[in-house]
């Protein structure tokens, strides 16, 4: 570990149960953090508490629905009673539905994922900030590629993640000279179960389980939660993972052919996807 030691700080990771916000516990456990993790999956969370704490850290399991402010004003306290401050907030949590805005038989999914991705980051920060600003903490939003070069049939996500973006920014200009950083970072295909949760537009589940649907080229949770981690510890503006770079490139000097190439991308992934589904 090179860097800042993140020993005995306080942290809270959103979507902490599976994925990148476990792969993060487990990271900072190892380092001897203390950790309040947030999800609604209480089973899931207990379980990691008790690894968090065989591997040296400490964590406590607060099962929330961060789309609910109430639920998220509950986290940020019982993490300021326990560990007696807050020095890292990772607003992780998130859901996806995949479907054109005009099959949808009503808006309440769209509306679901915009609380679950945007506003639970919005509630946990604002009920966070005063104990942040106290020990000049910092504020990791998990945003996507998606957040900066929008996907068809995801209107839902990129809008949230879009939403997240601006937020970041806007939220950095605020809390300028206070100690309190904002980080953003933007992963692209991560090995979690984000997709085998992705919702079809009647709130079905789009695909059955099954990560072999990730190739090898497919970045791991723990890959993820390193540069993540790294991020925030030289409180890093803005890391947008590869080949985003590319693609904003392409976005900035042929915003058509940019939007062809994406949507290519996408029906073809998508349509693998639903064949190996069949076949499963």
């Amino acid at each position: 570990m090179s860097g800042e030691s993140f020993r005995e700080k306080s942290f809270i990771i959103t979507g902490a149960s599976s994925g990148i916000g476990r792969a993060l516990a487990l990271r900072l456990a190892d380092e001897g953090a203390c950790c309040a993790l947030a999800a609604r999956d209480s089973e899931r969370l207990d379980a990691l508490a008790l690894e968090c704490e065989r591997r040296g850290g400490r964590a406590i399991a607060v099962p929330t629905d961060v789309a609910d402010e109430a639920q998220c004003r509950a986290l940020i306290q019982r993490t300021q009673e326990t560990y007696g401050r807050i020095d890292m907030l990772i607003n992780n949590a998130g859901m996806g539905m995949v479907g054109r805005l005009q099959d949808l038989p009503d808006l309440d999914l769209f509306q679901r994922v915009m609380d679950v991705n945007f506003r639970g980051a919005v509630y946990c920060t604002y009920h966070a900030l005063p104990s942040l600003r106290q020990a000049q903490g910092r504020v990791v939003n998990i945003s996507s590629l998606a957040g900066v070069l929008a996907i068809p049939f995801n209107s839902s996500y990129a809008a949230s993640k879009f939403a997240m973006m601006g937020f970041s920014d806007s939220l950095r200009m605020e809390v300028k000279g206070s100690g309190v950083s904002v980080t953003v970072v933007c992963p692209y295909w991560v090995v979690s179960e984000f997709q085998e949760r992705l919702l079809d537009k009647k709130g079905r589940p789009w695909i059955p389980p099954g990560r072999s649907r990730h190739t090898k080229r497919t970045m791991t949770a723990d890959r993820c939660a390193q540069i993540v981690l790294r991020a925030a510890r030289r409180r890093r503006r803005q890391v947008v993972m590869w080949p985003g770079s590319l693609a904003l490139w392409l976005k900035l000097v042929s915003p058509g052919l940019a939007d062809r190439m994406v949507s290519a991308i996408v029906l073809g992934s998508g349509s693998r996807k639903r064949r190996q589904a069949d076949q499963s």
